[in-house]
């Protein structure tokens, strides 16, 4: 048990100390940490040395999906990039075929989300050392996009949240502003004259602008700091976080967040929890379509959300909403 910090503790010269000084010499506090394996043996001031990867993708993956994700993988050269795997079905010996199986990081919960697995594992201070952070599904075709080009592009247009664009041609695009757009490198916006919710001109709000799903959401460091705060621990489905994102792009988010065209995916659509192929490893059973369940939970966490949004901006006399029209 430590020793309780005396609070009117004076420095070597004589000079008051900050408030909370003494139990640890600050010189030997390390606040942040990272993903990469360290050696058993050998000298690790000379390990330390050595170069790491600079980027983190992380994926939830079931085995039944494991030929995809293995595609997915090969795009992110290993060189610049750290794998970690959530695996929600808790199966872990079996993707031992595949070689980068041995570098990457394994976390297993049965049957919890993306989201959830990001709230628990990837704090900020624990992914500090990597500039972006791929939070992606497993269900994404990747024959036409390289993880290294991305990154260049995503830099040189200043982006802090970003998605690759998605391939329209072989599955269905939910929301206007992530289809593919084969005419450009970038895009930050989309436009719709048509149905309730218009896409205009003079529109700055999302999902016109500003805006990414979150399938495939890249983020950098920064950006990945204020976004994780925005998860909330006990909505696991992460609904509703999309439309907030914007405020975590470090300036104007008509701007720092984007759409990349030029490095493109495919959505291929395909269920995993709660879904039929997945029913042996549902811990938490409920009767009917689970499918059907899960959407539900969604769309009712999706409202506590905003109720806490809300509620939070009420609160707070210090926020001033940057996008707030006057």
């Amino acid at each position: 048990m430590q020793s309780p910090v005396n609070s009117e503790s004076k420095d070597k010269n004589g000079e008051p100390c900050p408030h909370g000084s003494g139990a640890l010499p600050k010189g030997l506090v390390q606040g942040s940490s990272d993903l990469e394996m360290r050696s058993l043996w050998g000298n690790p001031i000379k390990e330390g040395q050595r170069k790491t990867p600079h980027n983190l993708l992380a994926i939830p993956v079931g085995i039944k999906q494991k030929d995809n994700v293995n595609k997915m993988i090969q795009k992110f050269p290993a060189d610049n990039f750290t794998v970690m795997l959530f695996h929600y079905d808790g199966v872990i010996d079996k993707w031992s075929e595949f070689k980068w199986a041995e570098r990457a990081i394994h976390v297993a919960a049965i049957n919890q989300t993306k989201w959830w697995f990001a709230k628990r594992f990837l704090h900020p201070d624990i992914v500090a050392l990597y500039n972006y952070i791929f939070i992606w599904d497993e269900d994404l075709g990747v024959n036409h996009f390289h993880a290294n080009r991305y990154l260049a592009i995503m830099e040189e247009e200043g982006l802090e949240i970003s998605q690759p664009a998605l391939d329209t041609s072989h599955a269905d695009v939910h929301y206007g502003i992530t289809k593919l757009n084969p005419h450009t490198r970038v895009h930050r916006r989309t436009y719709n004259n048509r149905g309730a919710h218009q896409c205009l001109e003079n529109s700055t709000a999302p999902p016109c602008t500003g805006w990414v799903e979150m399938m495939a959401p890249v983020f950098s460091r920064a950006a990945w700091q204020c976004s994780w705060g925005l998860i909330q621990n006990d909505l696991v489905h992460g609904w509703g976080m999309d439309m907030k994102l914007g405020y975590c792009a470090q300036g104007d988010r008509t701007k720092k967040v984007g759409i990349i065209d030029s490095e493109y995916i495919l959505h291929l659509g395909i269920p995993s929890l709660g879904g039929k192929h997945n029913m042996n490893v549902i811990s938490f059973r409920v009767h009917g379509d689970t499918r059907l369940e899960v959407r539900k939970r969604s769309y009712i966490e999706m409202e506590i959300f905003k109720q806490r949004w809300a509620k939070a901006v009420d609160e707070d006399e210090c926020w001033i909403d940057p996008y707030l029209k006057v």
